[in-house]
């Protein structure tokens, strides 16, 4: 069973996104307008019932769950080939789930490279290392450095 609250605002652009535009979240309340939008739009995302997609957002699958709809089936990305076992709790296109793809390649990935995929600076891809993959995931990452080179970094 479902306890979710939701304001009517939230659940109208939710179920107007998963009914009319694909779960792309393109239509909102006459009344949600400028701040208010922002507003509505930072508690779904700080919900886990929004993401990012593109430069717009689209619905969760957390979304379609409070709401009591079924997920769509899970789309084929460009990067599918890097094969990422489901680990705890990510989103499937999160931030953090692209890095976790990126360390579980048999070649791993440089500071420098989840970076450059992820938009973030070197200390937030340090400190996601530590706090979210290590201490809240429980996952177990090693690092290397070749001479010369950068510090590549895997998850064993």
């Amino acid at each position: 069973m479902n306890t979710l609250q939701l304001t009517p605002a939230q659940h109208a652009i939710l179920a107007y996104a998963i009914e009319h535009t694909g779960g792309r979240i393109e239509w909102f309340p006459d009344n949600i307008k400028g701040g208010a939008r922002k507003k509505v739009l930072d508690g779904l995302f700080n919900r886990a019932l929004i993401t990012r997609h593109g430069t717009g957002w689209c619905v969760a699958a957390e979304g379609y769950d409070a709401l009591g709809c079924a997920r769509p089936a899970p789309a084929i990305h460009a990067d599918a080939e890097i094969g990422v076992e489901d680990k705890p709790h990510t989103r499937e296109n999160s931030k953090q789930a692209i890095v976790i793809r990126m360390l579980q390649r048999p070649e791993g990935a440089t500071v420098h490279q989840i970076c450059d995929a992820t938009g973030w600076q070197a200390h937030t891809v340090r400190g996601t290392f530590a706090g979210a993959f290590k201490k809240k995931l429980g996952l177990t990452i090693t690092s290397e450095k070749p001479e010369g080179g950068e510090r590549i970094y895997r998850i064993v």
